[in-house]
């Protein structure tokens, strides 16, 4: 029955069904207003769009998807939404985060305002988990280009929660249980830095100190999450060298990690369902999360 359901299911999405987004539930990260909010239109409120797994699939795990847009807008369709619902195929929840932008003459969000968005969201998440029939141990986030920067920032420099905040959700854990980094910006002081994101989360003027903290090859520690990491070597915007650095940062440390770098393909794929070759890395994702410990049939 759970074969037939899933073949059902992944027939219903390859067609564009909206089978599993008919409510399209957007939940606030902060109902009263988010922590440096500089007004109160949509875009100074961070939220997650949520798509939860179909009942007779569904295995408990969950990722938060970062979309790409150089920190300046949001790819929520093709780097969101439709990843989304692929998860759900796989009995995957999953939450497109919208995060706080920047705008092209600098005038509005740096950091740290989009990572703690990328955390809340982790926090928020986990704190829903025996709500929404989730594993807490099995929530991971997943990044396109500048989003995959800000996953793998959030992946480097997570905490375990403030057991005295007055907010629950703030009690929660950051670190995310795995990572998925689709063509992600990683790097910001090397000459592989793409230096739109970097200007974008940085600011005009570089500051030295912070560009390192950001760097994220440069903060992998034996805690950061198992990653599974995708990349194409055509990629002229973000260099492949991006991957990488963080995918050797993660085997000095130990981490567990996988990396794929196709020949052809180039910035923001996506699912690159119209490539036959280059469309095969979701299968491979879909086979890292199996053995991850994660139940797809």
């Amino acid at each position: 029955m759970k074969t037939l359901t899933l073949l059902f299911t992944t027939i219903l999405f390859m067609t564009g069904s909206r089978l599993f987004s008919q409510t399209d539930e957007v939940i606030l990260l902060w109902p009263d207003g988010a922590p440096g909010a500089l007004g109160t239109a949509d875009e100074d409120k961070p939220s997650i769009k949520c798509f939860p797994a179909p009942k007779e699939i569904a295995n408990g795990a969950a990722v938060i998807i970062c979309p790409g847009g150089g920190y300046v807008h949001l790819a929520s369709d093709y780097e969101g939404d439709d990843f989304a619902r692929w998860y759900n195929t796989l009995g995957i929840s999953a939450y497109v985060l919208k995060y706080r932008l920047n705008t092209w003459d600098n005038k509005k969000y740096q950091y740290p305002a989009q990572f703690n968005d990328a955390t809340r969201a982790i926090r928020l998440v986990r704190s829903k988990a025996k709500k929404w029939n989730l594993k807490p141990d099995k929530i991971g986030i997943m990044g396109f280009s500048a989003g995959g920067h800000l996953a793998s920032t959030v992946g480097t420099h997570f905490d375990n929660g403030n057991v005295k905040s007055n907010d629950p959700i703030e009690k929660e854990s950051s670190r995310p249980s795995f990572m998925i980094l689709a063509y992600p910006v990683i790097s910001m002081t090397t000459s592989y830095t793409h230096s739109f994101s970097r200007q974008m989360v940085i600011g005009a003027d570089l500051n030295m100190e912070l560009a390192n903290y950001l760097s994220s090859e440069l903060q992998v520690t034996s805690f950061t999450p198992p990653t599974f990491l995708f990349q194409t070597n055509e990629d002229n915007t973000v260099p492949a060298e991006n991957s990488v650095l963080f995918y050797m940062a993660l085997r000095k440390a130990g981490v567990p990690a996988e990396m794929h770098i196709f020949e052809n393909g180039k910035h923001g794929v996506g699912m690159a369902l119209k490539d036959p070759t280059l469309s095969v890395w979701t299968e491979l994702l879909k086979q890292w999360l199996k053995h991850r410990g994660i139940d797809i049939k």
